[in-house]
Parts: structure tokens; C-alpha cells; sequence
């Protein structure tokens, strides 16, 4: 379903954690979530980030971030238009869920390597 010009999807249930998982729930939403928290705005940005999101998922995952409120597209350049990606509210919200998620993945996963201290620093 549309309505002014943004998607709607019918949730799969009521559960907060379904509900949850259908707006951020696949294995790319995340990761471009903490590239914004990380300073990162520009498509060219996200995209070189080391898990090499492919370049249609990219751009269907900010737009679906966009629709959702997640963030705002704001234009930096006329010619050629570009655009730059800022977190809304609704964005910087999910910092406190992603700093949870990285001190899961450091217990479990000793392996894995650890976030830049400005990432601890991030304030909703």
C-alpha cells in the first residue's frame, strides 16, 4: 500500500520484535546505519565500506530508510544532483540498539574486530 508517496507494508504480526525486524531486519540495514553514526553521508562512502554492499541494495535499502523515517536525504551538489544521507531521530534511536549488538558480537566473537572509540562516544 502507498500513501503519500510512501510504502506501507502490512506487519507480519504485532510482536515489538517482528515489528522491529521488518523495518531493520536484513543483513544490510544495520551495517548502513552504522555507517551514518560513523560520519559517513555520501552513497560513494557506503559503499566502500568493507562488507561491499551491492550498489541496487544500497540504494533500495536508503530509500526504504528514507520512507520509514530512519533518514533524510539532503541534496549537497546541483550539478551533477548528489545527495547526502543524515540520521533523524528516529535513526540516532537505534544507536543505543547497535552499541548492544557490538557487545554481543564481542563476547561471542572474540575474532571479530573492535568499533573506533568515537563509536562508544555516539549519543542518541
Amino acid at each position: 500500500m502507498t500513501k503519500n508517496n510512501i510504502t506501507i507494508e502490512t506487519p507480519r504480526s504485532l510482536c515489538p520484535i517482528s515489528l522491529a525486524l521488518d523495518m531493520f531486519g536484513d543483513k544490510w540495514t544495520l551495517i548502513i546505519l552504522r555507517d551514518l553514526m560513523l560520519g559517513k553521508s555520501r552513497y560513494k562512502e557506503m559503499q566502500d565500506s568493507p562488507e561491499k554492499i551491492p550498489t541496487n541494495i544500497l540504494a533500495s535499502r536508503l530509500k526504504k530508510l528514507e520512507q520509514q523515517g530512519f533518514i533524510k536525504r539532503e541534496p549537497y551538489q546541483e550539478k551533477p544532483k548528489r545527495y547526502r544521507y543524515v540520521l533523524k531521530q528516529k535513526g540516532r534511536d537505534m544507536i543505543p540498539v547497535l552499541k548492544q549488538v557490538t557487545l554481543w558480537s564481542l563476547k561471542y566473537s572474540p575474532d571479530c574486530w573492535r568499533p573506533p572509540e568515537r563509536f562508544w562516544r555516539l549519543e542518541p
